[in-house]
């Protein structure tokens, strides 16, 4: 069993920074493949970006390449979003989800290979 518990969100000006966080419990973090969705209102959950467990491969969504960075240290359980040039689109709440990679060394971009979702922390980007 894992939990993710976000934070880090909250309301920018358009062309701002943000980091959030993601902190795993349990002691299989390295296991895992980490990603972040994103589901604004009135739409679907989207793909934003991942890493793989070992942190050897990433995955951007087009819409935010180049300009958010995801991360992790599997030391201390956490997955990072930086989120450069925020845009009023990028308004959303963010969740963050461990996707279990016993043999799959590289990345899941699909929501339906992730089994363990945090709670989502909300950004908010005024233009």
């Amino acid at each position: 069993q894992v939990q993710l518990v976000e934070s880090g969100g909250g309301l920018v000006q358009a062309g701002d920074s943000l980091r959030l966080s993601c902190a795993a419990s349990g002691r299989t973090f390295g296991s895992y493949c980490m990603g972040w969705f994103r589901q604004a209102q009135g739409k679907e959950r989207e793909f934003v970006a991942a890493i793989s467990k070992m942190d050897t491969s990433t995955d951007y969504a087009d819409s935010v390449k180049g300009r958010f960075t995801i991360s992790r240290d599997n030391a201390k359980h956490t997955v990072y979003l930086r989120m450069n040039s925020l845009k009023p689109e990028d308004t959303a709440v963010y969740y963050c989800a461990a996707a279990l990679s016993t043999r799959y060394s590289g990345v899941y971009t699909n929501a339906v290979w992730y089994n363990y979702w945090g709670q989502g922390t909300q950004v908010t980007v005024s233009s």
